[in-house]
């Protein structure tokens, strides 16, 4: 996270506020071609977890090839029309200075190669969550972390244009990492090595059916994410997409510490539904759904209190629009915790029809909402308060899909998650606001907030938002490391 966040800081500085919007929104839009692939590799998460839960190494082998085979298909499918369809938009419709657009379109040609080695790499990265050897992404994150460095220091030293430049190193990085996973997987797993791709009919079937429902909610995250993001563009400039390019890196350094609960926890869930154990599939449900909203809350909180002073000492350059675009983004972060194990859930049993009819239809219409109110004359911030609404809408939804299918007691669902962060984020909010209020803005005031931040949330999630399993697992986990220790 910190490297993440002094990144984004030299980025910003060395490339300007107009390049950094360009990069942001071109490679953003790259991004947006994902949606198939998002799609297939949810698919083969599923599946591939599902079979190792039923301990069915052949089938788990020829799902594993055939999720090779649909993979090669769509970097095909995604190059070709990147570079046509794709390349033409940029070229007419985005909004860049024209004496940046050489170097927007490096940008872009790097961003679209580097985008075909993720969607190539998916059917690996899935392997590695379903066998839950998670230690892996440590080590590919450290290196990531130092990758990131030398970027930093590349800009600083090396005279050439600095958006090219970055839209190269980008790029070797997702390169580096590509490799990394290939030889992990092929070293440790014996269903990636492949020396002839396997092709069966009925299991290509089944997994582009499931794709094809999950491509619902999928193209209803790319209107909400790059979609807003070429609105932005298109009726404000670069510059406000600067804006939301900082919210959006602060964004992604606070969620990984969730995502990670997250991710540890997915494979279980899909597993226990495998088996039938729908006890266990529904306390491993709460758990991470809490555990993940108030890890980000904790995190989230002081800097939502004091992202104007966080901004100013981060930041030599802040873009209009920063403050307000981070605070709201916090919000959609932190509602979004609390859908990914309903997601995870109904992925689990295979039945989506209704499920992303649902939710991709609800999540859609943030995109036609927030273009009509910025036709109106509203305000930039307008589309992260539809986001808000929508979001809250959706989570209702899923709750009342997935409830029947993995045999969930809705009011459960509500005691134990929803009506338990109710009581802690209020009770927590109340020493940091009024250490913010009382002090004067300034490093004191920082550290201040951000330890009573976490010292009270602490305190109030462990007496309020854990139930009575929840706190004897933690004694008895703190008791351990105390007689160790003694």
């Amino acid at each position: 996270m910190g490297v993440s966040l002094y990144s984004s800081r030299i980025v910003l500085e060395v490339l300007g506020v107009s390049d950094f919007g360009i990069f942001n929104v071109v490679a953003g839009f790259v991004i947006s071609f994902a949606f198939l692939n998002s799609s297939m590799a949810g698919a083969t998460q599923r599946f591939l977890t599902f079979e190792i839960g039923k301990n069915n190494f052949q089938q788990l082998q020829k799902v594993f090839n055939v999720s090779i085979s649909i993979h090669l298909m769509i970097a095909g499918i995604i190059l070709v029309v990147g570079e046509t369809i794709g390349l033409w938009f940029v070229c007419n419709k985005l909004v860049i200075p024209p004496e940046r657009m050489e170097a927007a379109l490096w940008v872009y040609h790097f961003s679209i190669f580097g985008l075909v080695l993720t969607i190539l790499n998916a059917p690996f990265t899935a392997i590695i969550i379903a066998r839950e050897k998670m230690n892996i992404y440590a080590y590919v994150s450290i290196t990531e972390v130092f990758l990131r460095l030398f970027i930093i220091y590349a800009l600083l030293i090396y005279d050439f244009d600095k958006l090219k430049l970055y839209g190269i190193l980008t790029f070797t990085v997702t390169l580096i990492t590509f490799f990394m996973y290939q030889i992990y997987c092929r070293k440790h797993f014996k269903e990636s090595i492949i020396g002839k791709l396997i092709w069966d009919k009925p299991i290509f079937k089944e997994m582009a059916i499931f794709a094809g429902w999950i491509m619902n909610g999928n193209i209803a995250y790319m209107g909400y994410t790059q979609g807003l993001n070429i609105l932005l563009n298109l009726f404000f400039g670069p510059v406000v997409n600067a804006a939301r390019g900082i919210s959006t890196q602060v964004q992604n350094a606070v969620n990984g510490f969730s995502s990670s609960i997250q991710a540890s926890m997915n494979p279980q869930i899909t597993k226990s539904y495998a088996i039938q154990d729908f006890e266990y599939m529904h306390k491993l449900l709460f758990t991470s759904s809490k555990l993940s909203f108030f890890l980000l809350f904790i995190i989230s909180l002081p800097i939502f209190i004091e992202i104007d002073f966080i901004l100013s000492i981060w930041l030599k350059e802040v873009p209009d629009h920063t403050s307000v675009f981070t605070r709201l983004t916090l919000l959609v972060t932190l509602l979004n915790t609390l859908s990914n194990p309903l997601i995870v859930s109904v992925h689990a049993t295979g039945k989506l029809k209704k499920f992303q009819l649902w939710e991709g239809t609800i999540l859609l219409l943030i995109v036609p909402i927030s273009y009509l109110l910025l036709k109106m004359g509203f305000i930039p911030e307008s589309v992260y308060i539809v986001h808000i609404i929508i979001s809250i809408l959706a989570q209702f939804a899923r709750i009342i899909i997935v409830s029947p299918l993995i045999h969930l007691n809705k009011a459960a669902y509500f005691e134990k998650v929803v009506l338990k962060i109710i009581y802690v984020i209020p009770l927590s909010i109340v020493a940091p606001l009024f250490f913010h209020n009382f002090l004067a803005e300034g490093w004191s005031r920082l550290f201040t907030v951000g330890i009573i931040s976490i010292l009270s949330m602490t305190i109030i999630i462990y007496f309020v938002g854990l139930i009575d399993k929840e706190r004897t697992l933690i004694n008895s986990y703190f008791n351990k490391i105390f007689n160790k220790q003694k």
